[in-house]
């Protein structure tokens, strides 16, 4: 036969079953399963109902029956075979069986063990079985028993773990409740201090008589006389259809009890947030202990900060227009004002983008003078779009812009002539910025994801911070010229000290799409704008988040960010600007540029839903903000109560 190198195997086997020494049995048993010649080598198993072929190879009967209906030979040799020469091999089967048996006694459950005695016809009494089917049922009674203990020990480590929170909780509310309470009675003291100095004041002003009083009084009048000749002039000055109602009702008297009750009012509409930011407040003072200096006698630091917010943020609840301004051909679709920036005094105020070119308006005339279009006092050509002014902190006349080439000039506005230019940047540069404190120096910022430092007494960039993302918005920090903020594609603002630009001195996580500006509030108060719809302010100091801004839409086109002391403003692809309190994320006030605003036909109107604001920028330490949209119209606002 073809199968002589198998025979060996076969004759082992049949000496191993043959021996009677149980040791020796017991440890071929232990390994015949593991020897690969006990494997049927078609199903690769351990072989069921052994058949021997004519070439001494051993099957599975149901494997080999198979492959025969298929083919004609064997599957390990090749040898020509048909199913009158496969054979029953017993021997095989009875030291299979035996091993089995033998593995079952070591490692079997009882329940396999009890499933082959009975499988094997284990002949039991009546009595027998019905203790054996008791024993079972006691058996199951205590897994029963044992799972629904689990279960209980499960739930009572939830119910454990929950206890705990919920005290946690309480413990929260209670400490927030004893924190109410003291806040209350200190601001009742404060309250009837405040009042009993509102008596003394009455009673020495009684005492001063009745000549100086009428005096006063008629000087007093005068004046309030003037300033509302003042402020009617302004109204004069609004085009929006709702603004002249508003202007009509601000005609009549506003008593203090009318303003607060539409303080109270604003305070309901935005309780919860201001719930929250009360109660930050307060947590965060306590956390911090006596670092806080009491300002006031058992009147709190955190208290007092949230008084400030609370204040600011009802102070104000809309937008009005005192004036509009609309620059060059309003048949002309290139009109997109991508900068406005105020000069050192506040004074003037210079507007550039598509159009290349840069206006500069005095800002008086533009709220006063009754024009309907208003000229510019300085206009400097452009080679290129421009994306971004900056105004010298200290030379009056001294500007920089950024351009579509990514040149960055500093032109001289008197002569109109530019006093440097830049040319190091390879693609667009899209933001520059003077140092507040150091005025030689200049920031910027590019397409070509290089932010350069530059020196007005050189003609080229006195530092280069190489970046992986392109470069959105770059600003200085006002406090310092050693630090700067870059706004990037890449969804991070990112915070250099100049003096070592190896690697940030802090990253800014927190946008989900790109940073379009960054703007400082205070030295170490940073707010950035995103096209994720998003505004967020950033604590640079300690490197912490301090609060996320919703409810402008912001998604492809730069919008503007402005911001003044406590007030952030942005704009909207909606055609609105939005203004913001710190201390709150929604919005307190907005105004849209409709459709009423422009006068032009119905013709032209039909465009202005595709509108969006485009640039905003605040005038220092004033509730007025200048606005300007994709149109190219121009807008003052004030913040109105």
């Amino acid at each position: 036969m073809g199968g002589g190198p198998m025979l060996p195997t076969v004759a082992n086997l049949e000496l191993m079953a043959a021996d009677s020494s149980s040791a020796e049995t017991a440890a071929f048993q232990k390994e015949a399963p593991r020897d690969k010649d006990l494997m049927c080598p078609i199903c690769i198993q351990v072989i069921r109902d052994a058949f021997l072929t004519a070439c001494g190879h051993s099957f599975c009967h149901s494997c080999i029956v198979t492959h025969l209906g298929i083919k004609s030979d064997c599957p390990c040799c090749g040898q020509h075979l048909t199913p009158s020469l496969i054979f029953p091999n017993f021997l095989l089967d009875k030291l299979l069986r035996k091993s089995m048996a033998y593995r079952m006694e070591r490692t079997g459950s009882p329940l396999e063990h009890l499933r082959q005695k009975l499988h094997e016809g284990c002949d039991m009494s009546i009595r027998e079985l019905e203790g054996l089917l008791s024993l079972l049922e006691e058996k199951k009674r205590k897994m029963e028993l044992q799972e629904s203990e689990s279960s209980m020990e499960i739930m009572l480590g939830f119910l454990h773990c929950l206890r705990r929170q919920k005290l946690e909780e309480l413990n929260e509310i209670q400490a927030d409740l004893d924190y109410i309470k003291e806040d209350m009675l200190a601001v009742e003291r404060r309250r009837i201090e405040l009042y009993r100095q509102q008596q003394n004041r009455s009673v020495r002003l009684r005492m001063l008589g009745d000549d100086q009083q009428s005096n006063d009084i008629v000087y007093s009048a005068q004046y309030v006389q003037a300033q509302m000749s003042s402020i009617n002039l302004h109204n004069n000055r609004a085009v929006v259809n709702d603004d002249v109602q508003d202007h009509t009702q601000s005609m009549q008297p506003v008593t203090p009890q009318v303003l607060s009750v539409a303080r109270k009012r604003r305070v309901h509409s935005q309780f919860n947030d201001l719930q929250e930011c009360y109660l930050q407040k307060r947590r965060n003072c306590n956390k911090q202990g006596d670092s806080y200096a009491m300002d006031i006698e058992d009147y709190n630091p955190g208290l007092e900060d949230f008084h400030s917010v609370l204040k600011g943020f009802t102070q104000y609840s809309r937008l009005r227009v005192i004036s509009e301004l609309r620059q060059g051909d309003i048949f002309h679709s290139a009109n997109i004002v991508s900068s406005i920036e105020f000069d050192r005094d506040e004074q003037l105020f210079a507007t550039a983008g598509v159009s290349r070119c840069i206006k500069v308006f005095e800002f008086s005339s533009v709220v006063n003078e009754p024009e309907d279009i208003h000229c510019a006092v300085e206009e400097i050509s452009t080679r290129s779009k421009l994306s971004c002014l900056s105004w010298n902190k200290y030379t009056k006349n001294q500007i920089a812009s950024s351009d579509y080439e990514g040149i960055v000039t500093v032109w001289d506005v008197t002569t109109r002539q530019s006093v440097m230019e830049y040319e190091e940047h390879e693609k667009r540069a899209w933001s520059v910025d003077f140092s507040s404190t150091d005025p030689s120096m200049l920031v910027s910022g590019s397409d070509d994801c290089k932010v350069k430092i530059w020196c007005t007494n050189q003609e080229e960039s006195v530092q280069n911070i190489d970046m992986k993302a392109n470069i959105c918005s770059v600003k200085y920090n006002p406090g310092s010229s050693f630090f700067v903020a870059v706004g990037s594609a890449d969804h991070h603002i990112h915070y250099y000290d100049l003096r070592n630009v190896s690697q940030p001195l802090h990253v800014f996580s927190g946008h989900r799409k790109a940073v379009s500006y960054v703007k400082f509030l205070s030295n170490n108060e940073l707010s950035s704008a995103s096209t994720d719809s998003t505004l967020r302010l950033w604590d640079v100091k300690e490197n912490l988040p301090l609060c996320t801004y919703r409810g402008h839409m912001n998604e492809k086109n730069f919008v503007g960010l402005a911001v003044n002391n406590d007030y952030i403003a942005c704009g909207s692809e909606t055609n609105e600007v939005f203004v913001y309190h710190k201390g709150i994320p929604k919005p307190m006030a907005w105004h849209k540029f409709g459709s009423s605003d422009l006068n032009y036909n119905n013709e032209e109107d039909d465009g202005a839903g595709s509108y969006f604001i485009s640039a905003v920028c605040w005038k220092r330490d004033s509730p007025m903000i200048l606005a300007a949209n994709s149109q190219g119209t121009i807008k003052v606002l004030v913040l109105a109560a």
